[in-house]
């Protein structure tokens, strides 16, 4: 063979193995170029946030930008909010949005500063362009409602912003708006979402968390979506005692939930496994609040609430990214 042959022969080999896709050895799977995420305006645009089915969170919001999720766990050192950390990345949330800044927990101690939360939530609120979201349960939902009550002054007329990463708080108590760019105070600001589960007033009481026995049930409009789920018969709660639901003092849209009597107040969190069951996650990704849908079978244990703080999630997610998208949108 000639030399000139040889060459030719040689250049087209290489062009083939460069246009070849190329193949992970640990997963042989084709490796797609990394990029941050490139959901395109009009796509998400386009989608309806209160109808949102396995496939346009795979293809559209999945290369979105996500708020920060932060779970707030009960009373109890041994019962976290990992199962529900676990669930929304099986169910397609980015991980990274439910780790804390500072130590990369995906949950949160329910003997937090609810103070300090709110600043928390301004800080994300400035640097992201979007408030996180908050779910609590038992205890934790007690913080997430007081820090709905920080968020609209109702213990001090400032709140100061607190960075997550050092944990330690700023010296000021106004954010630069990421829609305006004014400077505004951090009193005031909303959250997309936020949800309570299995949260009473008998232990606020027991507690001695007076200041919160007449607020637990009214949600300010520090929220745009507030969801609180109560389980029949709760000794733990205290709602065999108390069954007044939860109710806005003003324009927030707040739901009560009841879930099906017989749910554990300290299982109620362990949601994961329904994720990996085709039957339970299909009835998920399907589930709307407005539009009952039959039962399915098999373990439908923690169904209710998890498909309901998926559906919440993910349209919170969606309203965040598109409000998200128009900032960054050329003018």
């Amino acid at each position: 063979m000639s030399r000139d042959r040889l060459h030719r022969l040689l250049l087209a080999l290489a062009f083939v193995i460069a246009a070849a896709p190329v193949r992970s050895a640990a997963s042989d799977v084709v490796a797609r170029p990394s990029s941050s995420p490139t959901a395109t305006p009009p796509t998400l645009q386009a989608l309806d946030c209160k109808d949102l089915g396995a496939a346009a969170v795979r293809d559209v919001l999945a290369l979105a930008p996500a708020p920060r999720v932060i779970l707030i766990a009960g009373s109890l050192p041994a019962v976290t909010m990992e199962p529900l950390a676990r669930f929304l990345v099986a169910m397609g949330y980015p991980d990274a949005r439910l780790r804390a800044p500072g130590d990369g927990a995906r949950s949160q101690s329910g003997y937090q500063d609810s103070l300090r939360l709110a600043g928390i939530v301004a800080w994300h609120y400035e640097h992201d362009g979007m408030a996180p979201l908050l779910i609590g349960h038992s205890r934790g939902g007690m913080v997430v409602v007081r820090t709905l009550h920080e968020l609209a002054g109702a213990f001090q007329d400032a709140v100061p912003v607190w960075d997550p990463v050092r944990d330690e708080p700023l010296d000021r108590t106004t954010v630069v708006d990421p829609y305006t760019h004014a400077e505004r105070p951090v009193v005031g600001l909303r959250v997309e979402y936020a949800a309570a589960i299995a949260t009473g007033r008998l232990p606020r009481l027991l507690l001695g968390q007076w200041t919160m026995l007449r607020r637990l049930h009214v949600i300010p409009d520090t929220v745009r979506e507030f969801t609180a789920f109560t389980i029949p018969g709760d000794w733990i709660a205290g709602d065999v005692f108390d069954r007044e639901g939860y109710r806005a003092a003003g324009t927030a849209h707040v739901r009560n939930v009841e879930l099906p009597a017989g749910t554990s107040h300290i299982g109620a969190v362990d949601v994961d496994p329904l994720a990996e069951d085709p039957a339970m996650r299909e009835w998920i990704d399907a589930y709307r609040p407005d539009r009952p849908a039959a039962w399915p079978h098999g373990d439908t244990t923690n169904l209710l609430q998890a498909a309901d703080i998926w559906y919440g999630v993910k349209s919170a997610w969606c309203r965040a990214a598109q409000a998200h998208a128009a900032l960054k949108a050329p003018s």
